[in-house]
């Protein structure tokens, strides 16, 4: 299995990147994604063909009101943060997902049978 990242954009334009660190074991993945403030409702996991993509909406809102109850200063901030991964030769019926202290885990099992054999190719 390749994982590459395909697809981040800055602040600004929509959307930006996230940390993430991937480790591989034998028999599956495992990806965390630093996603700190962001409820898991607002996070959306999908594998598009031979891409998984971690989507999650940030909307945060500030108020502060005076003694009248007359509002002072008001601050919104909203983004989109994605990532893409290339993927192959995985089980995507079994894959699990927590989110834990504001890290996401994906343990995402190796499809069976599929061979992770790699060949060196002589140069001539």
């Amino acid at each position: 299995m390749t994982w590459l990242r395909t697809h981040s954009s800055p602040f600004g334009t929509g959307s930006q990147p996230f940390r993430t660190d991937i480790r591989e074991e034998e028999d599956k993945y495992w990806v965390e994604a630093e996603l700190p403030g962001i409820a898991k409702e607002n996070i959306d996991i999908q594998v598009e063909g031979k891409e998984l993509i971690i989507r999650a909406k940030r909307h945060d809102m500030v108020e502060q009101k005076d003694d009248s109850n007359r509002i002072i200063r008001q601050e919104r901030r909203s983004g989109e943060f994605i990532r893409r991964f290339y993927v192959d030769h995985i089980d995507e019926e079994n894959i699990k997902a927590r989110l834990e202290d504001g890290v996401l885990k994906l343990e995402i099992p190796k499809r069976p049978g599929d061979d992770q054999s790699r060949r060196r190719i002589q140069i001539n």
